[in-house]
């Protein structure tokens, strides 16, 4: 077990995830320092007690801070936590690579694909940290809106690592009473159904605003959930894996909950709005937007049929009408459900 009392976290980004979590391991009574791009978060931190950008009424411990300048948050820091938009991980910590000087574990808690590279963010870590990092990158993966993190509501996620030494280490740090944390050594599964679900909700959100209800969200969280597992495995991750936390639940949670930010761009595209116009009106990243890109991109990539997928990237990024897409998923030739 690793003495606590030498710890020092630093969470790298200010936004509504990235602020639960440091919240979480204040109060475990671990020193945290959050660094934020916007100085009105930090400033709110430390003074109102609350980051009233990104996770308004959710009150913060004394002992956490929250700074503008990367040096001070990682000065000291034995463990950082990586909160960035996967798109800006990589310019992020390979402008800042003295960072990792004190580290011995990075968790990753971001969900997405780099649409250049089609890396998870623990790969894109891997690259950009030491050497001696290598097997020491955790992601922190599952059905965990940060309002609800922040609020002590029940939850359960899933720490996962190259090595599952570490990857219990990580469940131990975050474990508490409301949030319940399981380890496991399959990364590649729990990354990719965290990145991949966030693509299937723009679809759940696009039927909803069409105007459709339960049936059709079934459909699309079970052959969402397919698709999602052929392309893990493909990729070497385990299909049981896809089954748990990191995938169904993820995956349920992400499709039918109102806090949502992907369902929710989904949701305002069925409805007839630009993509542009909806994402003009939010504060936080909606990480599947970028997703969908590198989804299809991968899909090609890896030879597996993704056909959700596909049809969500016609959608916003070729302005395919969502009726005409639902009628070409609907239209698809029949076959065996287990060949898709």
């Amino acid at each position: 077990m690793r003495d606590t009392e030498a710890m020092n976290v630093a969470v790298i980004g200010g936004g509504s995830w990235g602020t639960a979590l440091a919240r979480l391991l204040a109060r475990q009574g671990l020193p945290t320092t959050i660094w934020a791009l916007e100085h009105e978060v930090a400033e709110s931190i430390n003074t109102d007690r609350q980051n009233s950008v990104f996770l308004p009424g959710v009150e913060l411990p004394e002992a956490l801070r929250a700074t503008n300048e990367v040096d001070e948050a990682v000065a000291n820091a034995t463990m950082i936590v990586s909160a960035v938009p996967t798109q800006h991980i990589r310019a992020v910590f390979a402008r800042n690579h003295h960072l990792f000087e004190h580290a011995d574990i990075l968790v990753s808690v971001s969900k997405g694909i780099e649409v250049d590279t089609l890396q998870t963010p623990a790969q894109i870590l891997r690259e950009v940290a030491p050497q001696r990092l290598a097997d020491r990158i955790v992601a922190l993966s599952g059905p965990s809106f940060a309002h609800e993190v922040g609020m002590d509501h029940p939850a359960a996620v899933l720490a996962a690592g190259t090595s599952i030494e570490r990857a219990r280490e990580v469940r131990d740090l975050f474990n508490t009473s409301s949030f319940r944390v399981y380890s496991s050594d399959d990364i590649v599964a729990a990354e990719l159904g965290g990145a991949l679900k966030n693509v299937i909700a723009i679809a759940a959100g696009m039927s909803y605003g069409l105007g459709f209800a339960q049936n059709s969200m079934a459909a699309l969280i079970t052959r969402g959930l397919a698709e999602i597992t052929r392309a893990g495995a493909a990729m070497g991750g385990d299909p049981a894996t896809f089954a748990g936390l990191s995938g169904m639940g993820d995956l349920v949670l992400t499709c039918s909950g109102d806090l949502s930010r992907n369902r929710r761009v989904g949701l305002e595209v069925g409805r007839g709005r630009p993509l542009t116009e909806v994402l003009g009106e939010m504060n936080m990243v909606a990480e599947g937007v970028k997703t969908t890109l590198a989804a299809r991109r991968l899909a090609e990539r890896l030879g597996v049929s993704m056909p959700i997928v596909e049809e969500v990237y016609l959608t916003l990024y070729e302005d395919k009408d969502p009726r005409m897409a639902l009628a070409h998923l609907m239209g698809r030739a029949p076959r065996d459900e287990r060949n898709g």
